[in-house]
C-alpha cells in the first residue's frame, strides 16, 4: 500500500462527522498530497480492494487506517 493510500484512509478515519469524501479529497489536494483526480483514482482502487463501501470505511479499511496511524506516530 502506498503512502498516499494510507494517508487517505487515515484522513477518512479522522474526518469530522459532517465531512464527506469529496471534502477529504479537496483537503488532501490543498495540502499537496495528490491531485483531486489522483485521489478519485485511489478511492476507486481502495473500493475495489474492499477498504470503502458507500463512502465509509469497512472493517478492513478501519484496520488499515489504524495501522497507518500507528506507523505515522512519532515516538
Amino acid at each position: 500500500m502506498t503512502i498516499e493510500e494510507k494517508v487517505l484512509l487515515l484522513a477518512m478515519r479522522k474526518r469530522e462527522p459532517d465531512e464527506g469524501l469529496k471534502e477529504i479529497l479537496l483537503m488532501l489536494e490543498n495540502n499537496r498530497v495528490f491531485t483531486f483526480k489522483e485521489g478519485k483514482r485511489l478511492v476507486k482502487k481502495l473500493k475495489e480492494a474492499g477498504y470503502f463501501h458507500e463512502g465509509e470505511l469497512t472493517l478492513k479499511g478501519e484496520a488499515a487506517a489504524a495501522a497507518a496511524e500507528e506507523e505515522f506516530t512519532l515516538r
